[in-house]
């Protein structure tokens, strides 16, 4: 896969990333998310590549745009042909309420390197670089902190735990905090989150609990970029849902998935921030235009790029 892809894919989070943070703080979380997907859709036809939507906004009859399966770029055979996993708009509410941490994301690779994680959630560890290979599923969550812990020197008290606000991860917060751990806990934006605990800055040591199976291969690309370590497993909620899946090609439900399970091969990540983040700064409008922050990364090279850009509006209208 042409390395220069990660560079032209910078432009299609730019541009989602523009277009939804006109709307930040408007209370309109469904016009703020189509803004980023009409935008990021059409930038993707600028590039050169026969590309097919593998995790999106939802099946055919769900989203008119950017669905599963939803093909853009060159006709087959005439371009190198690479799937992508994207999110528009990570974060529809706190790019509605003027929240930090909602970004613009997606993740290519070649044809048939990820998972096509049907629409349900998945329980999800991520941890950085100094406790990669060393976490495992089947451990318990004391056993986890502790690694982490031991592993980055720290008392267990000083161990930063992010995990999103949700009624069903009220056992786990009590028990995190029973071990005397410290608590960042999250509205939205998990694909974020994990990646901030490859951040020395962000003081994130862990992220644990559930949340959407589609992120949770954007985040493993990504993790992959940045030598960080993910690991999850689909949470069914229904039998139906379980069937269907296996006809998406799930082949083991109760398979424990690794970062590699999840996002194979030479995968590509761009990142572009809608408002400001722990780590990535948002969309500032000036009179001239706009500017904005992207993270660009590479896993076969370990590269990571950050790119501040300004959009002059007077000469490229968006």
């Amino acid at each position: 896969m042409d390395r220069n892809l990660a560079l032209e894919f910078v432009r299609v989070t730019e541009a989602a990333a523009i277009a939804s943070a006109r709307l930040m703080g408007r209370g309109e979380k469904d016009a703020a998310d189509q803004a980023a997907v009409d935008s990021m859709r059409r930038a993707l036809d600028s590039i050169d590549v026969c590309g097919t939507v593998v995790i999106g906004e939802g099946e055919r009859d769900e989203a008119p745009m950017l669905y599963i399966g939803e093909k853009f770029g060159r006709p087959e055979g005439t371009a190198p042909a690479i799937d992508v996993a994207l999110d528009p708009l990570e974060g529809t509410n706190l790019c509605a309420h003027g929240h930090n941490d909602a970004v613009s994301v997606i993740a290519i690779a070649e044809r048939g390197n990820f998972l096509h994680a049907p629409d349900t959630y998945m329980d999800k560890i991520a941890v950085g670089p100094a406790c990669r290979g060393a976490i495992h599923y089947d451990m318990s969550t004391k056993e986890k902190l502790e690694t982490v812990a031991k592993l980055k020197k720290k008392d267990l008290s000083e161990v930063t735990v992010v995990i999103l606000e949700r009624d069903r991860h009220q056992d786990l917060i009590k028990e995190v905090r029973a071990l005397g751990c410290r608590i960042r806990l999250i509205g939205d934006g998990d694909v974020s989150a994990a990646i901030s605990t490859c951040h020395e800055d962000t003081g994130i040591d862990i992220l644990l609990g559930s949340g959407g199976a589609p992120e949770g291969v954007i985040s493993a690309a990504a993790m992959r970029c940045m030598g960080g370590d993910f690991i999850g497993k689909l949470q069914w909620r229904s039998d139906e849902e379980k069937a269907r899946a296996l006809t998406m090609g799930v082949e083991d439900p109760d398979k424990v998935y690794s970062m590699t399970d999840l996002a194979k091969g030479d995968v590509m990540v761009s990142m572009t921030g809608v408002t400001d983040g722990t780590w990535l700064k948002g969309v500032k409008f000036y009179g001239w235009g706009c500017t904005t922050n992207s993270m660009v990364m590479r896993s076969k090279s370990g590269t990571f790029r950050d790119i501040k850009a300004q959009h002059r509006f007077d000469i490229k209208p968006m």
